[in-house]
Protein backbone atom coordinates (compact mmCIF):
# COMPACT_ATOMS: atom_id res chain seq x y z
CA UNK A 1 0.00 0.00 0.00
CA UNK A 2 0.95 3.72 -0.95
CA UNK A 3 3.94 2.64 -2.13
CA UNK A 4 4.16 6.23 -3.92
CA UNK A 5 3.93 8.07 -1.10
CA UNK A 6 6.55 6.42 1.04
CA UNK A 7 9.10 6.93 -1.74
CA UNK A 8 7.99 11.01 -2.10
CA UNK A 9 8.33 11.02 1.68
CA UNK A 10 11.82 8.98 1.98
CA UNK A 11 12.94 11.07 -0.96
CA UNK A 12 12.66 14.57 0.97
CA UNK A 13 14.99 13.02 3.55
CA UNK A 14 17.70 12.43 1.13
CA UNK A 15 17.58 15.90 -0.46
CA UNK A 16 17.31 17.35 2.79
CA UNK A 17 20.84 15.41 4.00
CA UNK A 18 22.41 16.12 0.47
CA UNK A 19 21.39 19.74 0.89
CA UNK A 20 23.58 20.19 3.99
CA UNK A 21 26.19 17.51 3.77
CA UNK A 22 26.68 19.58 0.47
CA UNK A 23 26.69 23.05 1.97
CA UNK A 24 29.44 21.36 4.78
CA UNK A 25 31.97 20.28 2.27
CA UNK A 26 31.87 24.00 0.95
CA UNK A 27 32.28 25.05 4.79
CA UNK A 28 34.93 22.21 5.53
CA UNK A 29 32.89 21.31 8.16
CA UNK A 30 31.85 17.49 7.73
CA UNK A 31 34.21 14.63 8.90
CA UNK A 32 33.54 10.66 8.06
CA UNK A 33 31.93 8.91 11.12
CA UNK A 34 32.17 5.21 12.35
CA UNK A 35 29.08 3.52 12.00
CA UNK A 36 26.52 3.07 9.81
CA UNK A 37 23.74 5.36 7.82
CA UNK A 38 20.22 4.51 8.82
CA UNK A 39 17.10 4.21 6.18
CA UNK A 40 14.38 6.14 6.40
CA UNK A 41 11.79 4.16 7.23
CA UNK A 42 14.15 2.19 9.86
CA UNK A 43 13.23 5.10 12.40
CA UNK A 44 9.97 3.20 13.04
CA UNK A 45 11.23 0.44 14.37
CA UNK A 46 15.18 1.38 15.77
CA UNK A 47 13.73 1.95 19.52
CA UNK A 48 11.69 -0.77 19.41
CA UNK A 49 14.33 -3.28 17.91
CA UNK A 50 17.55 -1.64 21.06
CA UNK A 51 14.41 -2.00 23.40
CA UNK A 52 14.08 -5.93 22.65
CA UNK A 53 18.16 -6.16 21.72
CA UNK A 54 18.55 -4.83 25.50
CA UNK A 55 15.97 -7.40 27.23
CA UNK A 56 17.29 -10.07 25.37
CA UNK A 57 21.26 -9.63 26.46
CA UNK A 58 19.31 -9.35 30.07
CA UNK A 59 17.68 -12.05 29.94
CA UNK A 60 20.88 -14.15 28.46
CA UNK A 61 23.15 -12.94 31.84
CA UNK A 62 21.72 -15.91 34.54
CA UNK A 63 22.00 -18.17 31.88
CA UNK A 64 25.88 -17.20 30.90
CA UNK A 65 26.38 -16.93 34.25
CA UNK A 66 25.30 -20.09 35.84
CA UNK A 67 26.88 -21.96 32.65
CA UNK A 68 29.95 -20.26 33.95
CA UNK A 69 29.44 -21.46 37.27
CA UNK A 70 28.89 -24.99 36.31
CA UNK A 71 32.09 -24.76 34.46
CA UNK A 72 33.89 -23.50 37.25
CA UNK A 73 32.11 -25.90 39.74
CA UNK A 74 32.37 -29.44 37.53
CA UNK A 75 35.02 -31.10 39.66
CA UNK A 76 32.78 -31.08 42.57
CA UNK A 77 30.01 -32.80 39.85
CA UNK A 78 28.70 -36.11 41.24
CA UNK A 79 25.50 -36.69 39.51
CA UNK A 80 24.51 -40.18 38.08
CA UNK A 81 24.88 -39.67 34.08
CA UNK A 82 28.58 -38.82 35.24
CA UNK A 83 28.63 -41.70 36.95
CA UNK A 84 27.73 -43.97 34.45
CA UNK A 85 30.17 -43.09 32.18
CA UNK A 86 33.07 -45.08 31.61
CA UNK A 87 37.02 -45.25 30.12
CA UNK A 88 38.46 -41.89 30.38
CA UNK A 89 35.65 -39.90 31.50
CA UNK A 90 36.59 -41.27 34.88
CA UNK A 91 39.76 -39.76 35.09
CA UNK A 92 38.61 -36.36 36.55
CA UNK A 93 37.04 -38.47 39.72
CA UNK A 94 38.97 -37.95 42.49
CA UNK A 95 39.56 -41.29 44.70
CA UNK A 96 37.89 -40.43 47.78
CA UNK A 97 34.44 -40.68 45.86
CA UNK A 98 32.45 -43.00 47.54
CA UNK A 99 30.65 -43.97 44.23
CA UNK A 100 34.00 -44.59 42.53
CA UNK A 101 34.81 -48.47 42.43
CA UNK A 102 38.38 -49.45 43.30
CA UNK A 103 40.76 -49.32 40.21
CA UNK A 104 43.53 -52.19 39.46
CA UNK A 105 47.09 -49.88 39.64
CA UNK A 106 48.52 -48.84 36.92
CA UNK A 107 51.89 -48.15 35.84
CA UNK A 108 53.10 -44.07 35.59
CA UNK A 109 53.32 -44.64 32.01
CA UNK A 110 50.32 -46.04 30.97
CA UNK A 111 48.47 -43.61 32.70
CA UNK A 112 50.02 -40.43 31.22
CA UNK A 113 49.82 -42.81 27.79
CA UNK A 114 46.01 -42.91 28.66
CA UNK A 115 45.43 -39.30 29.44
CA UNK A 116 47.07 -38.05 26.36
CA UNK A 117 44.88 -40.36 24.40
CA UNK A 118 41.71 -39.01 26.09
CA UNK A 119 42.81 -34.99 25.58
CA UNK A 120 43.21 -35.89 21.94
CA UNK A 121 39.69 -37.23 21.58
CA UNK A 122 38.42 -34.44 23.73
CA UNK A 123 39.91 -31.60 21.46
CA UNK A 124 38.71 -33.44 18.66
CA UNK A 125 34.85 -33.69 19.91
CA UNK A 126 34.87 -31.22 22.34
CA UNK A 127 37.51 -28.75 22.33
CA UNK A 128 35.29 -26.38 24.65
CA UNK A 129 35.98 -28.62 27.25
CA UNK A 130 39.63 -28.62 27.19
CA UNK A 131 40.27 -26.48 30.34
CA UNK A 132 37.88 -29.07 31.90
CA UNK A 133 40.85 -31.98 31.68
CA UNK A 134 43.42 -29.37 32.02
CA UNK A 135 41.99 -29.28 35.85
CA UNK A 136 43.03 -32.44 37.15
CA UNK A 137 46.44 -32.28 35.07
CA UNK A 138 49.42 -31.99 37.53
CA UNK A 139 51.98 -29.19 36.67
CA UNK A 140 50.53 -28.12 33.33
CA UNK A 141 50.59 -24.11 33.96
CA UNK A 142 50.60 -23.69 30.11
CA UNK A 143 47.17 -26.04 29.66
CA UNK A 144 45.60 -23.77 32.87
CA UNK A 145 47.06 -20.55 31.20
CA UNK A 146 45.08 -21.62 27.94
CA UNK A 147 41.77 -22.18 29.25
CA UNK A 148 41.76 -19.44 31.02
CA UNK A 149 42.22 -17.01 28.31
CA UNK A 150 39.47 -18.75 26.54
CA UNK A 151 36.97 -18.32 29.66
CA UNK A 152 38.00 -14.47 29.72
CA UNK A 153 37.59 -14.47 25.83
CA UNK A 154 33.78 -16.28 26.02
CA UNK A 155 33.18 -13.41 29.27
CA UNK A 156 34.53 -10.86 27.18
CA UNK A 157 32.21 -12.19 23.87
CA UNK A 158 29.53 -12.06 25.98
CA UNK A 159 29.16 -9.22 27.84
CA UNK A 160 30.07 -7.00 24.32
CA UNK A 161 26.57 -5.69 23.38
CA UNK A 162 27.65 -7.01 19.52
CA UNK A 163 28.70 -10.28 19.92
CA UNK A 164 29.63 -10.78 16.77
CA UNK A 165 29.49 -9.31 13.44
CA UNK A 166 27.05 -12.34 12.04
CA UNK A 167 25.01 -12.11 15.22
CA UNK A 168 23.96 -8.33 14.35
CA UNK A 169 23.33 -9.55 10.30
CA UNK A 170 19.23 -9.16 10.90
CA UNK A 171 19.25 -5.60 12.58
CA UNK A 172 21.93 -4.67 9.67
CA UNK A 173 19.20 -5.05 7.56
CA UNK A 174 17.67 -1.47 7.46
CA UNK A 175 20.79 0.38 7.35
CA UNK A 176 22.77 1.46 4.29
CA UNK A 177 26.35 0.09 3.88
CA UNK A 178 27.45 3.78 3.39
CA UNK A 179 29.54 5.67 6.03
CA UNK A 180 27.61 8.06 8.30
CA UNK A 181 29.33 11.60 8.44
CA UNK A 182 29.02 14.33 11.41
CA UNK A 183 29.49 17.82 11.30
CA UNK A 184 32.82 19.37 13.12
CA UNK A 185 30.18 22.69 14.01
CA UNK A 186 26.84 21.29 14.89
CA UNK A 187 24.80 22.71 11.14
CA UNK A 188 21.17 24.46 11.97
CA UNK A 189 18.23 23.70 9.39
CA UNK A 190 17.21 26.94 7.95
CA UNK A 191 14.22 27.86 5.78
CA UNK A 192 16.85 28.57 2.74
CA UNK A 193 17.37 24.56 3.21
CA UNK A 194 14.03 23.70 2.66
CA UNK A 195 12.59 25.74 0.03
CA UNK A 196 13.21 24.17 -2.77
CA UNK A 197 12.57 20.29 -1.04
CA UNK A 198 9.51 21.21 0.49
CA UNK A 199 8.26 22.47 -2.87
CA UNK A 200 9.70 19.97 -4.36
CA UNK A 201 7.35 16.96 -1.77
CA UNK A 202 3.86 19.49 -2.35
CA UNK A 203 4.31 18.62 -6.30
CA UNK A 204 4.89 14.97 -5.01
CA UNK A 205 2.13 15.16 -3.26
CA UNK A 206 -0.06 16.73 -5.64
CA UNK A 207 0.80 14.47 -8.51
CA UNK A 208 -0.09 11.53 -6.28
CA UNK A 209 -3.66 12.79 -6.32
CA UNK A 210 -3.86 14.40 -2.47
CA UNK A 211 -6.09 17.42 -2.41
CA UNK A 212 -4.40 20.66 -2.46
CA UNK A 213 -5.39 21.79 1.48
CA UNK A 214 -3.80 18.59 1.72
CA UNK A 215 -0.64 18.90 0.87
CA UNK A 216 -0.13 22.69 1.90
CA UNK A 217 -0.90 20.86 5.49
CA UNK A 218 1.12 18.48 5.48
CA UNK A 219 4.21 20.93 4.52
CA UNK A 220 3.53 23.84 6.40
CA UNK A 221 3.50 20.95 9.74
CA UNK A 222 7.10 19.19 8.19
CA UNK A 223 8.44 23.01 8.15
CA UNK A 224 7.70 24.41 11.24
CA UNK A 225 8.74 21.16 12.76
CA UNK A 226 12.24 21.26 10.82
CA UNK A 227 13.53 24.87 11.40
CA UNK A 228 15.81 25.69 13.94
CA UNK A 229 16.36 22.30 14.32
CA UNK A 230 20.38 21.87 15.04
CA UNK A 231 22.21 18.77 13.47
CA UNK A 232 25.30 16.86 14.56
CA UNK A 233 24.97 14.23 12.24
CA UNK A 234 23.44 12.87 9.09
CA UNK A 235 21.55 10.06 10.89
CA UNK A 236 19.80 13.14 12.88
CA UNK A 237 18.82 14.46 9.27
CA UNK A 238 16.93 11.05 8.21
CA UNK A 239 15.38 10.90 11.82
CA UNK A 240 13.67 14.60 12.27
CA UNK A 241 12.64 14.26 8.96
CA UNK A 242 11.15 11.21 9.35
CA UNK A 243 9.45 12.65 12.91
CA UNK A 244 8.56 15.35 11.13
CA UNK A 245 7.16 14.06 8.69
CA UNK A 246 4.65 11.07 10.65
CA UNK A 247 3.33 14.19 13.06
CA UNK A 248 1.67 15.61 9.91
CA UNK A 249 0.28 12.88 8.56
CA UNK A 250 -1.09 11.88 11.98
CA UNK A 251 -3.00 15.19 12.30
CA UNK A 252 -4.04 15.13 8.78
CA UNK A 253 -5.59 11.19 8.82
CA UNK A 254 -7.13 10.96 12.34
CA UNK A 255 -10.55 12.66 12.50
CA UNK A 256 -12.60 11.81 15.26
CA UNK A 257 -15.57 10.39 15.28
CA UNK A 258 -17.64 6.82 16.57
CA UNK A 259 -17.20 3.45 15.28
CA UNK A 260 -20.93 1.84 13.70
CA UNK A 261 -19.86 -0.82 16.13
CA UNK A 262 -20.70 2.17 19.25
CA UNK A 263 -23.35 3.18 17.42
CA UNK A 264 -24.87 -0.01 17.07
CA UNK A 265 -24.63 -0.70 20.70
CA UNK A 266 -25.70 2.52 21.71
CA UNK A 267 -28.64 2.10 19.36
CA UNK A 268 -29.26 -1.36 20.96
CA UNK A 269 -29.61 0.08 24.09
CA UNK A 270 -32.52 2.27 23.19
CA UNK A 271 -34.24 -0.50 21.62
CA UNK A 272 -33.86 1.01 18.42
CA UNK A 273 -32.02 -0.49 15.29
CA UNK A 274 -29.00 1.48 13.93
CA UNK A 275 -29.94 2.77 10.24
CA UNK A 276 -27.10 3.58 7.42
CA UNK A 277 -27.49 4.95 4.05
CA UNK A 278 -25.09 4.11 1.27
CA UNK A 279 -24.34 6.61 -1.15
CA UNK A 280 -21.87 7.02 -4.61
CA UNK A 281 -21.53 6.52 -7.99
CA UNK A 282 -21.91 3.51 -9.82
CA UNK A 283 -18.56 1.61 -9.84
CA UNK A 284 -17.06 2.09 -6.61
CA UNK A 285 -18.24 -1.19 -5.12
CA UNK A 286 -21.37 0.09 -3.27
CA UNK A 287 -23.31 -2.73 -2.88
CA UNK A 288 -20.51 -5.43 -2.32
CA UNK A 289 -19.40 -3.27 0.40
CA UNK A 290 -22.91 -3.35 1.86
CA UNK A 291 -22.23 -7.81 1.62
CA UNK A 292 -19.53 -7.28 3.27
CA UNK A 293 -20.66 -5.03 6.45
CA UNK A 294 -23.82 -7.50 6.39
CA UNK A 295 -21.04 -10.52 7.18
CA UNK A 296 -19.05 -8.59 9.29
CA UNK A 297 -21.83 -7.54 11.84
CA UNK A 298 -23.47 -11.17 11.92
CA UNK A 299 -20.17 -12.32 12.36
CA UNK A 300 -20.22 -9.91 15.47
CA UNK A 301 -23.20 -11.35 16.67
CA UNK A 302 -25.92 -8.88 15.16
CA UNK A 303 -28.47 -9.68 12.78
CA UNK A 304 -28.76 -7.16 9.81
CA UNK A 305 -31.28 -6.50 7.07
CA UNK A 306 -30.48 -4.95 3.50
CA UNK A 307 -32.85 -2.76 1.71
CA UNK A 308 -32.64 -2.90 -2.80
CA UNK A 309 -33.63 0.83 -2.43
CA UNK A 310 -31.68 0.99 -5.99
CA UNK A 311 -34.79 0.70 -8.20
CA UNK A 312 -33.36 2.26 -11.41
CA UNK A 313 -30.40 0.33 -12.60
CA UNK A 314 -30.84 -2.84 -14.62
CA UNK A 315 -29.85 -5.65 -12.80
CA UNK A 316 -29.45 -3.63 -9.45
CA UNK A 317 -31.73 -5.47 -7.24
CA UNK A 318 -30.63 -9.09 -8.72
CA UNK A 319 -26.75 -7.97 -7.60
CA UNK A 320 -27.91 -7.43 -3.56
CA UNK A 321 -29.84 -10.23 -3.75
CA UNK A 322 -27.09 -12.28 -4.61
CA UNK A 323 -24.84 -10.90 -1.64
CA UNK A 324 -27.41 -10.89 0.66
CA UNK A 325 -27.94 -15.01 -0.02
CA UNK A 326 -24.79 -15.42 0.27
CA UNK A 327 -24.01 -13.80 3.95
CA UNK A 328 -27.66 -15.32 4.79
CA UNK A 329 -29.50 -12.12 5.29
CA UNK A 330 -32.80 -10.93 5.23
CA UNK A 331 -33.18 -8.52 2.04
CA UNK A 332 -36.25 -6.05 1.74
CA UNK A 333 -37.11 -5.35 -2.15
CA UNK A 334 -39.83 -4.13 -4.32
CA UNK A 335 -40.69 -3.98 -8.17
CA UNK A 336 -37.88 -2.52 -9.96
CA UNK A 337 -39.26 0.98 -10.87
CA UNK A 338 -40.78 1.32 -7.19
CA UNK A 339 -40.23 4.14 -5.06
CA UNK A 340 -36.39 3.86 -3.09
CA UNK A 341 -37.81 5.62 -0.42
CA UNK A 342 -40.47 2.76 0.19
CA UNK A 343 -38.23 0.39 -0.12
CA UNK A 344 -35.98 2.25 2.67
CA UNK A 345 -39.22 2.64 5.45
CA UNK A 346 -39.97 -0.90 5.12
CA UNK A 347 -36.68 -2.32 5.38
CA UNK A 348 -36.32 -0.15 8.66
CA UNK A 349 -39.94 -1.00 10.06
CA UNK A 350 -39.10 -4.93 9.41
CA UNK A 351 -35.78 -4.18 11.50
CA UNK A 352 -37.96 -2.74 14.29
CA UNK A 353 -40.48 -5.48 14.44
CA UNK A 354 -38.09 -8.53 14.40
CA UNK A 355 -36.15 -7.00 16.76
CA UNK A 356 -32.42 -6.55 14.36
CA UNK A 357 -29.68 -4.39 15.24
CA UNK A 358 -28.64 -2.90 11.79
CA UNK A 359 -30.19 -1.51 8.59
CA UNK A 360 -28.27 -0.91 5.33
CA UNK A 361 -30.15 0.72 2.78
CA UNK A 362 -28.52 0.43 -0.81
CA UNK A 363 -29.06 3.32 -2.97
CA UNK A 364 -28.69 4.08 -6.87
CA UNK A 365 -25.10 5.11 -7.98
CA UNK A 366 -25.32 8.74 -9.42
CA UNK A 367 -22.87 11.19 -10.54
CA UNK A 368 -23.15 14.14 -8.01
CA UNK A 369 -23.86 16.47 -10.76
CA UNK A 370 -26.96 14.70 -11.53
CA UNK A 371 -29.37 17.40 -9.44
CA UNK A 372 -32.68 14.74 -10.02
CA UNK A 373 -31.09 11.55 -8.22
CA UNK A 374 -29.62 14.19 -5.93
CA UNK A 375 -33.07 15.42 -5.09
CA UNK A 376 -34.12 11.53 -4.86
CA UNK A 377 -31.79 10.77 -2.52
CA UNK A 378 -32.65 13.58 0.00
CA UNK A 379 -36.31 12.00 -0.80
CA UNK A 380 -34.83 8.79 0.84
CA UNK A 381 -33.23 10.31 3.70
CA UNK A 382 -36.15 12.20 4.70
CA UNK A 383 -37.94 8.95 5.25
CA UNK A 384 -35.94 6.67 6.32
CA UNK A 385 -33.75 8.88 8.82
CA UNK A 386 -30.84 7.26 8.94
CA UNK A 387 -28.15 7.37 11.80
CA UNK A 388 -25.64 7.30 9.33
CA UNK A 389 -24.98 8.17 5.39
CA UNK A 390 -22.15 7.36 4.29
CA UNK A 391 -19.96 7.88 1.04
CA UNK A 392 -18.89 5.10 -0.90
CA UNK A 393 -15.48 5.80 -2.54
CA UNK A 394 -13.17 4.03 -4.75
CA UNK A 395 -9.71 5.08 -3.23
CA UNK A 396 -7.75 3.86 -6.83
CA UNK A 397 -9.68 7.16 -8.21
CA UNK A 398 -7.57 9.45 -6.16
CA UNK A 399 -8.46 13.11 -5.92
CA UNK A 400 -11.67 12.40 -8.14
CA UNK A 401 -13.12 10.26 -4.83
CA UNK A 402 -12.18 13.83 -2.72
CA UNK A 403 -14.40 15.74 -5.10
CA UNK A 404 -17.51 13.04 -5.23
CA UNK A 405 -17.53 13.27 -1.70
CA UNK A 406 -17.49 17.03 -1.16
CA UNK A 407 -20.12 17.26 -3.55
CA UNK A 408 -22.19 14.47 -1.65
CA UNK A 409 -21.26 16.42 1.32
CA UNK A 410 -22.75 19.80 0.21
CA UNK A 411 -25.81 18.09 -0.83
CA UNK A 412 -26.79 15.53 1.31
CA UNK A 413 -24.74 16.51 4.48
CA UNK A 414 -22.29 12.53 4.99
CA UNK A 415 -21.67 11.46 8.34
CA UNK A 416 -18.58 8.77 6.73
CA UNK A 417 -16.51 7.52 4.28
CA UNK A 418 -16.03 3.96 3.52
CA UNK A 419 -12.81 3.57 0.86
CA UNK A 420 -12.89 0.74 -1.46
CA UNK A 421 -9.62 -1.02 -3.02
CA UNK A 422 -7.34 0.33 -0.19
CA UNK A 423 -5.10 -2.44 -0.48
CA UNK A 424 -4.38 -1.92 -4.26
CA UNK A 425 -3.97 1.89 -3.67
CA UNK A 426 -0.05 2.73 -4.15
CA UNK A 427 -0.31 6.96 -4.51
CA UNK A 428 -2.78 6.77 -1.50
CA UNK A 429 -3.90 10.33 -2.38
CA UNK A 430 -8.11 9.33 -1.11
CA UNK A 431 -6.92 7.81 2.20
CA UNK A 432 -4.38 10.67 2.67
CA UNK A 433 -7.15 13.29 1.85
CA UNK A 434 -10.73 12.65 1.90
CA UNK A 435 -11.34 12.56 5.87
CA UNK A 436 -9.53 15.87 6.13
CA UNK A 437 -11.24 17.51 3.33
CA UNK A 438 -14.90 16.82 4.15
CA UNK A 439 -14.26 17.00 8.03
CA UNK A 440 -15.92 13.36 8.26
CA UNK A 441 -14.18 10.16 9.58
CA UNK A 442 -13.12 7.03 7.31
CA UNK A 443 -15.42 4.56 9.20
CA UNK A 444 -13.92 1.39 7.17
CA UNK A 445 -11.53 0.08 4.18
CA UNK A 446 -12.23 -2.55 1.23
CA UNK A 447 -8.53 -4.88 1.69
CA UNK A 448 -9.86 -6.90 -1.21
CA UNK A 449 -12.87 -9.18 -2.91
CA UNK A 450 -13.74 -11.54 -0.61
CA UNK A 451 -16.59 -10.71 2.21
CA UNK A 452 -14.23 -10.99 5.14
CA UNK A 453 -12.17 -8.47 3.46
CA UNK A 454 -13.13 -5.36 5.15
CA UNK A 455 -11.30 -3.50 7.94
CA UNK A 456 -12.48 -1.12 10.18
CA UNK A 457 -10.22 2.16 10.26
CA UNK A 458 -7.96 2.67 12.31
CA UNK A 459 -5.79 6.15 12.19
CA UNK A 460 -2.64 4.31 14.08
CA UNK A 461 -2.75 1.36 11.80
CA UNK A 462 -2.94 3.73 8.51
CA UNK A 463 -0.13 5.50 10.12
CA UNK A 464 2.04 2.11 10.38
CA UNK A 465 1.26 1.79 6.65
CA UNK A 466 2.29 4.70 5.35
CA UNK A 467 5.56 5.00 7.15
CA UNK A 468 7.15 1.21 7.00
CA UNK A 469 8.71 -0.23 3.88
CA UNK A 470 7.08 -3.21 1.61
CA UNK A 471 6.17 -6.59 3.04
CA UNK A 472 5.12 -5.10 6.50
CA UNK A 473 1.64 -3.32 5.66
CA UNK A 474 -1.34 -5.34 5.27
CA UNK A 475 -3.40 -7.46 7.62
CA UNK A 476 -7.10 -6.74 7.71
CA UNK A 477 -7.29 -9.51 10.98
CA UNK A 478 -5.46 -6.45 13.40
CA UNK A 479 -7.62 -5.13 15.69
Amino acid sequence: MFESLKKKFSRTSDKLEEELIEEAQEENNLEEESGKKFSFFSFGRKDKKEEEDFKSDVAEIPQEVESIQETDTSDDETSDDKDEKSGFWSFGKKSSDNKEEPQEEESAEEIQEEEESAEEIQEEEEPKKSHFWSRNKEGDTEESEDADEKTEEKKSRFWSRNKDNDSSEENDEDEEPSGMFSFITAKTISEKHLEDILWELEMGLLEGDVAMEVASAVVDSVKDDLVGRKIKRSNDITEYTYNALRNAVAEIIDIPGKSMTEMIEAKKAQGEPLVVMFVGINGTGKTTTIGKLANYYLKKGYTPVIAAADTFRAGAIEQVNYHADKVGVKLIKHQKGSDPAAVAFDAVEHAKAQGKELVLIDTAGRMQTNTNLMDEMKKIKRVAKPDLVVFVGDALTGNDATQQASKFNEAIDLDGVILTKADADSKGGASLSIGYVIKKPILFLGMGQGYDDIKEYDADWMLNQLFSESGEEVNINEA
